[in-house]
Formats: structure tokens, C-alpha cells, sequence
């Protein structure tokens, strides 16, 4: 119950964000959700023993989300600036025998919850840009709820036992299916309201194309919700927080968020070539 209720409270928010948000409350609220994705990480990089700076990998990753907003043309400089920065802040910072850890978990995190989530408000700035955001989501979303349920009732062979024991190949079978299907659904709707002259929706090019951005997008989350429970069970710990009654950490649940939103933006600039 605690799980439904948290889904139902965040889902609309989340979508009238996208449609209805200024373009730096999104780069804002989406900040805010790497911040507290890398608190959650760098909890997690202590249970290794590593001594990792919260607060300057913290202000590195506001940096980074200030640069896009501001001058996303210098993306690039700053991404390489902030981390030989970090790297410097803990060879003088950290004992001699802890450098190492430190430096390769600040910089990690910096690229892992920081740079990945910027692909959000770059997503939603560019042309279509509120579409392409929420098949985005909704992609992901309805992968992993028919993949939850379809593992369950199915599920016999297993994915990947040492990463994550629960998921099958049935599972990972149900969720492909669940992003094509609500993919076709978003390109059905936004015919039916473009009919009505409500242009809300507009998904350009073949329907062909956004079955296979789906396909592209569903295979990166179900990666990056195997590379999360990788780096947890690297450090024994089973959930990233408690931020979301239900749902563990907040780590937990944009995992696949993290690798999907990165490549849907590559995707979508190799096609702009």
C-alpha cells in the first residue's frame, strides 16, 4: 500500500512538472533528485570504508546542473573541470591510503546520479521536448511495473542471480512488452488529440522509430537497475534509503533512470547528424 500510494502521489506530480514547469524548475527539481540520489550514493561507498567528501561532490554536482542550465555549451568544460577539481580536494583532504577510494568514488558519483540526470531538462529543452520526456517516462514506469508482475506470476528462469536473484528473463521479457505497449499507446493518443486540435502530444516520424527508441530505452533501464544492485551488493547493502515509504531509496528507484535518460539524449542528438 505504502509503494501504491507513493507511486500515485509522485506520478502526477512528476507529469504536470514536465508539461507545465518552467525549463529551470525542471533543470531545479531534477537537481534536487541527483543530489539526494547521490547522498544515497555516497552512503553507500562508506559501507566500503571509502571516505568520500559529501558536501564538495554535492556542490561539484549543483555546479554541473547550474553550468547546463546557464551555459550548457560549456557542459563539457565543466564536467572535466569539477572532477580534476574533486580529484585535487581529496589528495590534500583525505589520509594518503584513502585517496584513491575517495577520488574515484567523488568523480564516479559526480558522472552516475549528476551528469546522467541532466539529460532530463536537456531532453525537455529540445524540440518536441515535453513528448519525448514523458515517453521517456512512461517507457520506463511501465517496463518495470509489467516486468514486476509478469516476473511474479511467470518468472522462472533466472536474469542475473549474483546482481539481483529476483529477476527473470520472463520478467525481462514483460517489461520490453510493456514499453512497446505504452509506447504505442502515447502515439495513439497523440493522434487522437491532434485530431481535436490538442497539440499537447506530437511524436514525429514512423511509429517504427519509437518502437525501437522504446526497445533502445527499456534494455538501458533494465541495465541500469542491474548496475545499481551491482554496486549495492558490492558494498552489502540492500537498499540505497528509506526516502520513499515502499519504494527504499530514491537511488533505488531512478536506477534505470540513469541509464535510459543518457542514452535516449544520445539518441536523439545522433539523429539530429
Amino acid at each position: 500500500m505504502k509503494r501504491i500510494l507513493t507511486a500515485l502521489i509522485l506520478i502526477p506530480l512528476v507529469i504536470a512538472l514536465v508539461f507545465f514547469g518552467p525549463d529551470w524548475l525542471v533543470t531545479l527539481a531534477t537537481g534536487v533528485v541527483a543530489l539526494l540520489a547521490a547522498w544515497e550514493y555516497l552512503g553507500i561507498a562508506r559501507a566500503t570504508g571509502a571516505k568520500v567528501p559529501r558536501i564538495p561532490t554535492l556542490l561539484a554536482i549543483a555546479i554541473l546542473f547550474s553550468v547546463s542550465h546557464l551555459w550548457p555549451d560549456l557542459l563539457s568544460a565543466a564536467l572535466g573541470a569539477l572532477s580534476l577539481a574533486l580529484l585535487v580536494f581529496c589528495a590534500f583532504s583525505v589520509p594518503v591510503e584513502g585517496v584513491l577510494q575517495a577520488a574515484a568514488n567523488s568523480v564516479f558519483c559526480l558522472m552516475y546520479t549528476g551528469f546522467t540526470l541532466i539529460a532530463v531538462p536537456a531532453l525537455r529543452s529540445s524540440e518536441d521536448g515535453k513528448s519525448v520526456v514523458t515517453f521517456l517516462l512512461c517507457a520506463v514506469w511501465a517496463g518495470d511495473i509489467v516486468a514486476l508482475y509478469v516476473g511474479r506470476l511467470l518468472g522462472r528462469h533466472r536474469l542475473a542471480p549474483k546482481l539481483s536473484p529476483n529477476k527473470t528473463w520472463e520478467g525481462a521479457a514483460g517489461s520490453i512488452a510493456g514499453s512497446l505497449l505504452v509506447t504505442g499507446g502515447l502515439i495513439a493518443l497523440a493522434s487522437q488529440l491532434a485530431r481535436r486540435d490538442i497539440l499537447v502530444l506530437a511524436f514525429h516520424g514512423s511509429v517504427l522509430h519509437w518502437l525501437l527508441l522504446a526497445l533502445v530505452v527499456n534494455v538501458a533501464a533494465q541495465v541500469g537497475d542491474l548496475a545499481e544492485s551491482a554496486l549495492k551488493r558490492s558494498a552489502g547493502v540492500k537498499d540505497s534509503g528509506t526516502m520513499l515509504p515502499g519504494h527504499g531509496g530514491i537511488l533505488d528507484r531512478i536506477d534505470a533512470l540513469l541509464l535510459a535518460a543518457p542514452v535516449l539524449w544520445y539518441a536523439q542528438v545522433v539523429q539530429h547528424f
